[in-house]
């Protein structure tokens, strides 16, 4: 089981995630029982995650970027960037050695089928209450499962399920609703939020999950440092 170290970046700043409400996100070091900066780098010196997924939030919002930051991550740990891409020269400013995430929110189907037949990336599966997330027709009235099950047909390093309702709240798993998406896809999956502890974890390995996207958990204490390092 991976346990990949989640940074949120807005302003060039960690921020604590919490159900995708972003105009609510509040610097991390205001949550944090295990770091006292929200200075990202500091962060990875401090902690020393083995691997982390990087969501640019000022990218995905299209507000900003944060690009020579998450260049300076990827020197330290393997790193994955969500960077809010729509179109496939969105991702020329990304650092060589970043993997790149296609999440649903921006990217449509026929980006994913493109790039993924020419470069190495990660899907997200991008929803909220078990809505898709997409401004993609192709998507539209389309549930999880069914958007999962089109994955399939692509070359994917792996697929994460981003429950972004649950990001945040430690709110556990849906071990059904995991147990079916097992079922269906044929890629590696990555659990992005509601995980809240080490038994979680565990539950996700016995489901047949590979990783699991973890902060809030390793914030509060519930998931110790060595499960990031």
């Amino acid at each position: 089981m991976q346990c990949i170290f989640v940074f949120d970046i807005l302003n060039g700043a960690v921020v604590h995630a919490l159900r995708g409400e972003r105009s609510r996100y509040k610097p991390v070091a205001e949550f944090s029982q295990v770091i006292e900066s929200s200075d990202p780098l500091l962060i990875m010196d401090e902690l020393r995650p083995v691997q982390v997924y990087v969501a640019d939030l000022d990218m995905i919002m299209g507000s900003g970027q944060n690009l020579e930051i998450i260049d300076k991550i990827s020197s330290r740990a393997r790193t994955m960037a969500d960077t809010g891409a729509s179109r496939s020269n969105d991702l020329d400013g990304l650092p060589s050695s970043v993997l790149p995430v296609l999440g649903t929110e921006t990217a449509s189907i026929s980006l994913m089928e493109e790039v993924s037949s020419k470069r190495r990336i990660i899907a997200s599966l991008d929803m909220s209450n078990r809505r898709v997330l997409s401004r993609d027709v192709a998507m539209a009235d389309r549930s999880p499962l069914e958007v999962l099950e089109e994955l399939n047909h692509f070359d994917l390093e792996g697929v994460i399920i981003m429950e972004l309702n649950r990001i945040g709240t430690s709110a556990g798993l849906d071990e059904e609703f995991l147990a079916e998406a097992k079922r269906i896809s044929r890629h590696h999956l990555i659990l992005g939020g509601g995980v809240k502890d080490e038994k979680d974890l565990e539950a996700l390995e016995k489901i047949g999950f590979s990783g699991a996207l973890v902060a809030t958990a390793v914030h509060n204490g519930m998931i110790p440092l060595k499960r990031i390092q």
